[in-house]
């Protein structure tokens, strides 16, 4: 690896990648060879944020060959929203990741914030949940805001609740993530290019209105890409999504990435305790004491049910 130099990949299209040298140079690189995650398939074996060994191929066209992916710190992954036997990277070597959400214009989608949080705590990655557009929410959003705000803040995540359109709420945002690399996450149409262009305006990402015959949000990110706009900050715009599941997962990791599941499940009667119908749960008993959220409750017994409803060997299609 003597002629190999070293580079971070900044965006990736599934099929080819434009990574940064030590010196900013950049290169449109392809990968040689076979890369999987954990023996399994991936639909995108390099994600923005790996550092990753190359080669030039072409000096005059700046284009480059992919040698080696150096060990990750950590990463996210996904089920492919296309192949559902396969993974989707979205971002790796990351410091935190952030959730952009909307109560209204897209309405909130029940359960897509413990779905995102499923794909980050595997890897303790800080999460927080930003509510956006907070200038369109009637009396009873912002009380639902209220109570989403305490189940989570209760449980270690934080959560903000502003609008790309007021200045001081994007200084807000702004300050979260200086001195880290940071991953954007959204659904389709909650505002996030809005947002990321309110906190930096040099960058000028592209943005989209909702759709008038289906209300839903357009795609305007079409790949992951990172960003330096500041000399200290790193950002990663993935794509947004319209739903999370999750191939690469088991039962008991899901409860096992509840968090506060995880901190009251060594009091179950039994060690591997799915916190359902089993006797002696302490997870079921702590709900009923309004000590776990019945909403967090609910969303894991629902996320359990898809997991298991694909059967061990379509979870397990490459073995």
């Amino acid at each position: 690896m003597s002629d190999a130099r070293q580079a971070i990949v900044v965006r990736s299209t599934g099929s080819w990648y434009q990574i940064k040298d030590d010196q900013g140079v950049m290169y449109d690189a392809r990968i040689r060879g076979k890369f999987r995650l954990n023996g399994k398939t991936l639909t995108n074996p390099v994600a923005v944020g790996d550092l990753v060994h190359f080669e030039i191929e072409n000096e005059v066209e700046n284009s480059a060959l992919i040698k080696d992916i150096l060990p990750r710190e950590n990463y996210v992954v996904r089920q492919s929203p296309r192949k559902k036997h396969q993974l989707h990277l979205l971002a790796s070597n990351i410091d935190q990741a952030m959730l952009v959400i909307t109560i209204r214009e897209p309405n909130l989608k029940q359960g897509v914030i413990d779905r995102f949080l499923l794909m980050t705590e595997p890897h303790d990655i800080p999460a927080c949940i930003v509510f956006n557009k907070k200038d369109l929410y009637t009396e009873e959003d912002i009380k639902l805001y209220d109570y989403l705000s305490e189940i989570y803040t209760e449980i270690g995540y934080s959560t903000y609740l502003i609008s790309s359109l007021v200045e001081g709420d994007a200084k807000k945002i702004s300050e979260t993530l200086e001195s880290k690399t940071t991953l954007i996450s959204g659904q389709s149409g909650v505002g996030k290019s809005t947002l990321i262009n309110a906190i930096y305006p040099d960058l000028d990402l592209r943005t989209s209105e909702l759709s008038e015959s289906s209300g839903k949000g357009q795609h305007t990110t079409t790949f992951a890409t990172m960003y330096e706009p500041t000399a200290d900050a790193r950002i990663i715009d993935t794509p947004g999504f319209k739903g999370l599941s999750f191939n690469n997962l088991e039962p008991m990791d899901v409860a096992h990435n509840f968090r506060e599941f995880f901190k009251y499940s060594e009091n179950c009667k039994f060690n591997n305790c799915l916190h359902r119908e089993e006797p002696g749960c302490a997870i079921v008993a702590a709900m009923e004491q309004d000590q776990i959220s019945e909403l967090r409750y609910a969303n894991y017994l629902q996320i359990l049910e898809e997991i298991e409803d694909q059967n061990y060997w379509e979870r397990h299609s490459d073995l």
